[in-house]
């Protein structure tokens, strides 16, 4: 009986709703059995007070790491370059910050782990592997594009046949002094 049970929650854990289940229901048990054990050792206000402290600069290194890859990520786009990496490292540090304000050690290390700006770009490009596999093989992409007729006109062509010339507008030439109004 107890082996069907364990296979039965092994094959639970594989899914989504499992990992959802650990993420939201053993980490917290697994966090309180911790404070509770390090609180028994160093006391309990010490305890709380690592547990504060862990938070504002937890807070702190989000705020300067997400500055520096915002940074990084308008310099990309000013020359023209998607910044792909540098969005998936900003994910990471909204994960990270909520994981260093959540009170608890094992967060606080995973927080700190996605906050390093050894380990982030490690992480961030595993993540967009992933990602991209996963676009790839769904088979579809899922995006939108528009723009106004005015602001870009194509030419048609009716018969095939292509004219190329130069125009001006009458405005432009009327103010240049080239042509009289009509």
């Amino acid at each position: 009986m107890l082996v069907v049970l364990f296979l039965f929650t092994f094959k639970y854990i594989e899914t989504a709703v499992g990992k959802l289940f650990l993420l939201f229901a053993i980490l917290p048990i697994l966090e309180i059995t911790l404070l509770i054990q390090v609180g028994e050792v160093i006391g309990g206000w010490n305890t709380v007070a690592i547990v504060i402290v862990t938070a504002f600069l937890g807070a702190h290194l989000v705020r300067q790491q997400g500055l520096n890859t915002l940074l990084t990520a308008q310099q990309k786009m000013q020359k023209g370059a998607m910044p792909g990496q540098e969005m998936a490292e900003g994910l990471l540090l909204v994960i990270a910050g909520v994981m260093l304000v959540t009170p608890g050690f094992i967060t606080d290390i995973f927080g700190i782990i996605l906050c390093l700006p050894l380990t982030r770009p490690l992480i961030a490009k595993a993540l967009l592997k992933r990602l991209v596999v996963t676009v790839v093989q769904s088979g579809s992409v899922h995006g939108s594009f528009s723009q106004s007729q005015s602001d870009f006109e194509t030419p048609t062509q009716q018969d095939g046949e292509i004219i190329e010339g130069e125009y001006e507008t009458k405005d432009e030439a009327i103010k240049q002094g080239l042509r009289k109004p009509d």
